[in-house]
């Protein structure tokens, strides 16, 4: 039978809680910021931006919606509204599967791969401003190194770079990875 003392929280130390209180200010205001200027800059919004980069790195700029969505950690229905906007501006086409139909598929259009390498120099320069060149060398490894190992306590598929593949059969494209 648990007793009281087992049952207490494990409280954080003042250096702990220091610190968690900087990662807490950190998730906060970097994703804002980032949004921020994609917005300003090239009128997207993070999500979208991400979005854009998981189909431009895809096989055939092409993932079904559930995998895009697991890639872009939204729900499916943050996922749905996003890539109508992107419809919309012509940069995403959404089609049934071509293989198993029942599913939806998301395909970059070339004006969205465009709208990608456009708007990605901005963001890596904002990304730079903002952490890269923050941080020296040291500091920059140690702090992806902790992302690190927090991603792989929380999402270990993620941690170890597995990736989902779209719908359609793989084709050659230019990766987006240069774009980030």
């Amino acid at each position: 039978m648990p007793t009281a003392a087992t049952d207490a929280p494990a409280w954080l130390d003042d250096v702990q809680q220091r610190s968690w209180s900087s990662v807490a200010a950190l998730l906060m205001t970097l994703p804002a910021t980032l949004d921020a200027q994609l917005r300003a800059d090239a009128g997207l919004n993070l999500f979208e931006y991400h979005v854009l980069v998981a189909l431009g790195d895809a096989p055939a700029r092409t993932l079904s919606m559930s995998d895009l969505a697991a890639l872009s950690r939204g729900s499916l229905s943050r996922l749905s509204h996003a890539v109508g906007r992107l419809e919309r501006s012509g940069f995403v086409e959404r089609r049934p599967c071509s293989v198993g139909r029942r599913r939806m598929e998301a395909r970059l259009t070339d004006a969205g791969w465009d709208k990608l390498v456009a708007s990605a120099p901005g963001h890596v320069a904002e990304v730079r401003r903002l952490v890269v060149d923050a941080l020296d060398d040291d500091q920059l490894e140690a702090f992806g190194a902790a992302a690190d190992v927090v991603v792989r306590t929380i999402d270990p598929a993620l941690a170890r770079g597995e990736r989902v593949r779209g719908c359609a059969e793989p084709s050659a494209q230019p990766s987006a990875q240069q774009g980030r």
